[in-house]
C-alpha cells in the first residue's frame, strides 16, 4: 500500500474513532472469541498471515482516552524519526490481546485493534497501577499496517545464504571453527598471546557484510584498552581475540549464534545477522606490567603537576614585569585591571550578565574566545556557575566595561587538567561587560 494513502487512511481512521470510542458496541467491528474488537482493511495481495513465534514488521499508532480527551500515545512513523514496530511475535498474554489480532493480517494489510486498558496497562505494560486520566473502563485503539513478517527458521536460512555468498565473493579460504567462526590472521602476531587477566590496547571495526559500519575505533585518537576476561562485546569477538598476539592483524566473521543471535541489538543489528570484525592489537601487558605502568605514569604525571604548582608563581611574577603592570592583587590573588570604566548598571550577584572575552595562558597561547564565536557567554553572577576568580572580577565592573582580569589558579581551576589548560595554570582574561540584567 502506498504509505502517503496509508497515512491518510489512519487519519481518517482517527477521526472516526474518536467519535465513536465509547459506545457500548463498537458498531462496524468484529470480536474474537476471547474479545479482541477488531476492523481489517484488506489492502495487500498475499493471504499468508503471521504465526506466534514469527518476526513481524509494522507501522502501528495507537491512542485512547487521556484526561478526558481522545490522545495518541505513540506513533511509529512520526516524520521526524520513523521506525516501524519490530518483534518477534509471541503468544497472547491475555483474552483480547493485540497480538491476536496481528495473525489476522496479511502482509499489506492494515486493521484496527480495540484493546481493554486494563488489560494492556497491567499485563503487557506490567504497570502497578493505571496512569492519571485513565479509568477502568478504557479501551486503547491501535491502528496496524503488516509491513512483512518470516519465520525464525527463514531467518536463519537467509543468513547462512549472505553468508555463504560473503565468503564466495571475497574469496576467503579460510574454514570456520567448530563454532562456525571465521578467524582470518592477515598478519601474525609475534609478541605475547591475549590471555585472561591480559591488559589489551587494539583499534577494531564493527561491520555488517554488506559493508555498514556499525563502530570503529580506527578514527578516534585513542584505541580501546581493556582487561580480557571482562565483557567487552560479542562472545565470538571475545574468543576469536584470545587467539592472536601483540602485533596481529586479523579479520572475524562472526555468525549471529556467537553475536546478537535471536535478539539482534536494537534498530542496529537486526536478529540473526552476522558480524565482521576487522582487529589490530597493538599492545599486550600482564596484569602485573600494567598496574606497574599505571604507577609509573601516576608519578610522572604528580612530578609534572607539582613542578607546574611549584613555578606558577615566578611565571606570574615573570609576566607582570614583562607587562609592565603594577596593579596590586586583590585578597584572594586576583588581579583587575580595567581598561574602559562602564557607565551602565553594575553587575552583582544574582543578577544575569552577559560577558565576552578571550581567555589566554601566560605565554600568550589563546584557548578560548567568545569574540571568535560571535557569542558572548550568560550567566547568573556569584552562583558558582564560572570559576571563581570570574564571579569575583566581573563583580567590579558596570555595563559596557572592558578590563583584563589575571587569575591565578588558585582562583581558577587549580590542580585540574583541562586539556589546554594545564594544571596550575594562570589565566588572563580579557573582559567586556555586554549586558546586566
Amino acid at each position: 500500500m502506498n504509505k502517503r494513502f496509508f497515512s491518510a487512511v489512519i487519519v481518517i481512521l482517527l477521526a472516526a474513532m474518536a467519535l465513536s470510542a465509547f459506545s457500548q458496541q463498537f458498531p462496524g467491528f468484529s470480536k474474537t472469541k476471547t474479545g479482541l474488537y477488531y476492523k481489517l482493511y484488506k489492502t495487500g495481495t498475499d493471504t499468508l498471515t503471521p504465526r506466534t513465534g514469527d518476526f513481524v514488521e509494522f507501522d502501528m499508532i495507537y491512542h485512547g482516552k487521556s484526561h478526558g480527551k481522545d490522545s495518541v500515545f505513540f506513533n511509529s512513523r512520526k516524520q521526524e524519526n520513523p521506525n516501524p514496530v519490530k518483534f518477534f511475535l509471541p503468544r497472547p498474554g491475555f483474552k483480547g490481546d493485540l497480538n491476536e489480532g496481528i495473525v489476522l493480517l496479511a502482509k499489506g494489510d492494515s486493521g484496527v485493534f480495540i484493546v481493554k486498558a486494563d488489560s494492556l496497562i497491567f499485563n503487557t505494560f506490567k504497570m502497578k497501577q493505571r496512569p492519571a486520566g485513565i479509568d477502568s473502563n478504557e479501551y486503547f485503539f491501535f491502528h496496524i499496517h503488516l509491513l512483512s513478517f518470516q519465520t525464525a527458521e527463514h531467518m536463519i536460512f537467509r543468513e547462512e545464504e549472505v553468508l555463504k555468498k560473503y565468503v564466495e565473493d571475497n574469496k576467503i579460504t579460510a574454514k570456520p571453527n567448530s563454532m562456525g567462526l571465521y578467524i582470518i590472521e592477515t598478519q601474525p602476531g609475534s609478541g605475547m598471546k591475549i590471555d585472561s587477566g591480559s591488559q589489551v590496547r587494539m583499534n577494531y571495526r564493527v561491520s555488517l557484510l554488506d559493508g555498514k559500519e556499525l563502530f570503529s575505533t580506527f578514527e578516534r585518537p585513542e584505541p580501546v584498552k581493556f582487561e580480557y576476561g571482562k565483557r567487552i562485546d560479542t562472545p565470538g569477538f571475545e574468543y576469536a581475540v584470545s587467539t592472536l598476539k601483540k602485533g596481529s592483524k586479523a579479520k572475524f566473521i562472526v555468525p549471529s549464534s556467537l553475536a546478537f543471535g535471536r535478539r539482534g541489538s536494537g534498530t542496529i543489528v537486526a536478529p540473526y545477522q552476522s558480524l565482521l570484525y576487522d582487529v589490530e592489537i597493538l599492545d599486550v601487558k600482564t596484569k602485573a606490567e600494567y598496574e606497574k605502568e599505571q604507577t609509573d605514569n601516576q608519578k610522572s604525571e604528580q612530578m609534572k603537576t607539582d613542578s607546574l604548582k611549584n613555578a606558577e608563581a615566578g611565571l606570574l611574577e615573570k609576566y607582570l614585569k614583562d607587562n609592565k603592570i603594577n596593579a596590586k592583587p586583590q585578597p584572594d590573588g586576583l588581579y583587575y585591571i580595567q581598561v574602559l570604566a562602564g557607565t551602565g548598571p553594575k553587575a552583582e550577584a544574582g543578577k544575569t550578565v552577559k560577558v565576552h572575552y578571550t581567555g589566554k595562558l601566560l605565554n600568550g597561547k589563546v584557548f578560548d574566545s567568545s569574540i571568535e564565536r560571535k557569542n558572548p557567554i550568560e550567566f547568573m553572577l556569584g552562583r558558582g556557575q564560572v570559576i571563581k576568580g570570574w564571579d569575583e572580577g566581573i563583580a567590579m565592573m558596570k555595563q559596557g566595561g572592558k578590563a583584563t582580569l589575571i587569575i591565578p589558579s588558585a582562583i581558577g581551576y587549580s590542580d585540574r587538567d583541562m586539556g589546554v589548560i594545564p594544571p596550575y595554570s594562570t589565566l588572563v582574561f580579557d573582559v567586556e561587560l555586554v549586558e546586566v540584567k
